[in-house]
């Protein structure tokens, strides 16, 4: 048996990762990109093959290799050319579909008994909802998924049903323990730093809760139109592909109690009881949007309603959190490109100040790579009078420790599978209770709205949370 011993301490063993979608967008921007990374800062194993997988080859083994190596170039600054050619020269490509999978194990088998009996095989589906369930039936039959650790891409079915047949599937080759649900939002170190933040901090977890905050904004704007994936939100559209997904994961995180350990048991009990505890959402407090130009993008319908924007109130009816609405909001072409958690706490009786207009407290966390976050109060203004001013106080996590670099999300999430940790993966119950939330509105979306480029989406959903407003706005 070889182990490898990371640059973190860790020992790894053997790897034999088997890419479904291996030259498609995902691949080419997130998980080659991940991949390089972890070998530039020696979190892979020594020993390790990979081998891309699909329906269409891309040609002889040394083509897959350039188009992978151009990819890197690509997307990747100072690349390290020992580690560069390192990385390529364990790929392989075979073909496979649900039909077929017979060469595909062949080679999964030679790549195991080359790297030794203790190695682990990988399998990431990054594959579309409608071609899920059916690959996941071929790697059972070929025995692809015996002792593997399978990670499956979001979305997980496209409503409660075919989620519900989807889990069916996978539990009849694989147990529960194999199955890493990827929502690469939990891999971002700022989702991970809201933890610390409430649990760490004697002075924000007792303020974390309905005595004490008003609302709870989970933005996620993207400035970026769907050209290039039109196709895929006409299989998707904006609700599934993010609000069952991300931004619920999101708030799982926000809304969750105290745990008694930070393992993957207990996190993941903790937000699974987020779940259960929300109320199934109201259509008519669900806004869709569509920005103009839509129906111009390669692949989409010409009368197509699809959203591409969408804005919700949602509660959770804990003894925490009753009665306070949580605010989410995405979409593409919006007006900026921020991923924002806004905490908006109960303002004091003012009068003793005048009559001004007082703005209340907020906590605003970025969600980006490296941490950020934004605490907004009141002051009283230099000079003789008692005058008050707002003032923010501002904290970038990156720039207080430049040395320590944050492990990009799919780096991140890729490292914890080789590991065998399940925490930042989505558990079946979560996803099954998600699903329940969101079916209302997917058996009666609301009329989807058009809103022009650049904009904060429909005048509905700007109006959505009422006379405070979003955060972010063009206030």
């Amino acid at each position: 048996m070889v182990v490898t011993s990371t640059s973190d301490g860790e020992q790894l063993t053997p790897h034999v990762f088997v890419l479904f979608g291996a030259t498609g967008d995902l691949a080419k921007r997130k998980l080659f990109p991940g991949m390089y990374r972890l070998a530039a800062a020696s979190r892979l194993p020594d020993d390790y093959a990979i081998i891309g997988s699909g329906r269409h080859s891309p040609g002889s083994d040394d083509e897959f290799r350039k188009q992978v190596e151009q990819g890197l170039r690509d997307s990747v600054s100072d690349i390290d050319e020992d580690v560069l050619s390192d990385l390529v020269g364990r790929l392989s490509f075979q073909t496979s579909d649900a039909d077929d999978g017979a060469d595909l194990a062949a080679a999964v088998l030679e790549a195991r008994t080359r790297l030794g009996d203790d190695t682990q095989t990988l399998i990431y589906l990054s594959v579309p909802p409608s071609a899920m369930q059916p690959m996941i039936g071929m790697l059972g039959r070929e025995k692809l998924t015996t002792d593997a650790r399978v990670v499956v891409e979001k979305p997980f079915g496209t409503d409660l049903d075919s989620s519900r047949e989807l889990d069916a599937a996978l539990k009849d080759v694989i147990s529960e323990q194999q199955v890493y649900r990827i929502d690469h939002f939990l891999g971002k170190e700022a989702v991970q730093n809201i933890l610390a933040l409430r649990f760490a901090n004697g002075l924000i977890e007792p303020a974390w809760n309905r005595d004490h905050v008003v609302s709870v904004q989970i933005d996620v704007p993207e400035d970026l139109t769907a050209e290039g994936r039109g196709a895929f939100y006409e299989g998707t559209g904006c609700f599934r592909d993010m609000i069952s997904t991300h931004l619920c994961q999101v708030l799982g995180f926000v809304a969750m109690e105290p745990p008694v350990h930070l393992d993957e048991q207990s996190l993941r009990n903790e937000k699974a009881k987020v779940f259960a505890a929300m109320a199934p959402l109201d259509p008519k407090r669900v806004v869709f949007g569509q920005y103009d130009g839509y129906l111009d993008e390669d692949g989409v319908a010409d009368d197509s309603t699809v959203e591409t924007f969408v804005a919700l109130e949602a509660f959770v009816d804990t003894e925490r959190w009753q009665g306070v609405p949580f605010y989410l909001r995405t979409g593409k072409a919006l007006a900026a490109n921020r991923r924002t958690v806004t905490l908006t706490f109960r303002t004091p009786p003012m009068g003793r100040f005048g009559d001004g207009d007082f703005g209340p407290n907020q906590l605003a966390i970025e969600l980006s790579d490296s941490p950020e976050f934004a605490v907004s109060l009141m002051t009283k203004r230099p000079g003789p009078d008692m005058e008050l001013m707002p003032l923010t106080f501002n904290l970038d996590v990156g720039a207080e420790d430049p040395d320590d670099v944050p492990l990009e999300a799919y780096e991140r999430l890729l490292l914890d599978v080789m590991r065998g940790d399940q925490t930042l993966f989505t558990r079946a119950d979560e996803v099954d209770r998600l699903w329940q939330i969101c079916q209302l509105v997917l058996d009666a979306p609301p009329p989807t709205q058009t809103y022009a480029k650049g904009s904060w989406g429909p005048d509905e959903a700007i109006a959505l949370p009422g006379p405070q407003g979003w955060r972010l706005s063009d206030g």
